[in-house]
């Protein structure tokens, strides 16, 4: 895995400017690493914040690996990820080039790049694939061990994937270190296992055994006054199986509410209509606490994406939101996140 000796390249072909672009953004933005360039030849000689202005680091776009690695990248990150993780057969190109310029690779996706392409590693002391989707461990079954901490246990939940609940994790956990607080991060993806270093891919795991997987994470973290759980998934999302295991291997005594300010509807099946916020907030609750048998937990805010909404009309927005559901909302990339977050630490 990283070091913080590794400088990085980010990979992110075609998808600087969507959804699929999430880990090699949250790279850019998280990583302690040194990021020397991203690599797109659609915009290729630009900087970062020309194409992408919620990151002010001064990164250069370059269009090859070959001038990544002249500007002495030794780890290339895949940036981009695809709908269920599966590998397209036209990045096979990339991957063994990459391997062969003597670049250590960073997967994200379910396919396991070890099995097929460590064959083409030539420095076999220094390079390395790190599948960050391959589950490290078998755990226990869950029990519910969690409920036992004294602690404060912060889990994000979504009307959406890629709603932005890792972002929202990651943000209070920035949040919480500059305050001095003894916090810890669970990351859940691998996003969240790539910036932190550790952690679960929670859906690579089988069903039986991912509330244990959680749960074991948590355990982890037993000593840390504030434990961020990263989000998965959504409990409206018929595709989803993620937010169940988070609750009962977690048992959050807070949540918050993470949501695409610009959809009313799911992307994708888009027929499924996103309800009444305070309805799902309620619904998530009251999964969460199952009648009072766990612990207590309660949406403590709405973190809200208003990325496709002008200034004017995200404010308006967030104030709707606020509203609605009597709960503070902000957008925590935009215009910062402290309305939320205080909200964990009072």
């Amino acid at each position: 895995m990283l070091n913080n000796n590794h400088r990085v390249a980010v990979w992110m072909e075609g998808s600087l400017d969507d959804d699929y672009g999430k880990m090699g953004i949250s790279a850019m933005r998280y990583l302690d690493n040194e990021i020397v360039c991203v690599i797109d030849s659609t915009h290729s000689g630009k900087l970062i914040p020309e194409v992408m202005p919620i990151i002010e680091k001064n990164i250069l776009i370059v269009d090859s690996l070959e001038k990544a690695q002249s500007m002495g990248a030794s780890v290339l990150v895949m940036g981009v990820l695809t709908s269920g993780g599966v590998l397209p057969d036209h990045w096979e190109v990339t991957i063994i080039k990459a391997l062969k310029l003597g670049l250590s690779l960073v997967n994200g996706l379910h396919v396991n790049l070890n099995d097929k392409y460590s064959k083409y590693i030539v420095d076999k002391e220094n390079q390395w694939i790190w599948d960050t989707r391959t589950p490290q461990f078998i755990p226990k079954i869950g029990s519910g061990q969690a409920m036992q901490l004294n602690n404060k246990r912060v889990l994000m939940i979504g009307t959406d994937m890629a709603a932005g609940k890792m972002t929202t994790g990651l943000e209070l956990y920035s949040y919480l270190k500059k305050k001095g607080i003894n916090s810890g991060f669970v990351a859940t993806g691998q996003v969240g296992i790539t910036v932190t270093g550790k952690g679960i891919p929670l859906d690579a795991y089988k069903l039986d055994y991912a509330c244990g997987a959680v749960q074991h994470a948590v355990m982890q973290e037993k000593d840390k006054d504030v434990v961020i759980v990263e989000g998965q998934g959504s409990i409206l999302h018929p595709g989803s199986t993620a937010t169940l295991p988070l609750m009962r291997g977690a048992c959050p005594t807070h949540m918050i509410l993470c949501h695409l300010a610009h959809n009313n509807s799911l992307r994708s099946p888009d027929w499924v209509k996103i309800p009444n916020l305070l309805s799902f907030i309620k619904l998530n609750e009251e999964l969460a606490n199952v009648l009072d048998t766990y612990t207590n937990s309660k949406v403590v805010g709405v973190s809200l994406n208003t990325s496709r909404l002008n200034d004017e009309e995200a404010k308006s927005y967030i104030l709707k939101v606020e509203t609605e559901t009597g709960l503070p909302a902000a957008d925590v990339i935009r215009f910062g996140g402290e309305k939320l977050f205080k909200k964990i630490i009072e």
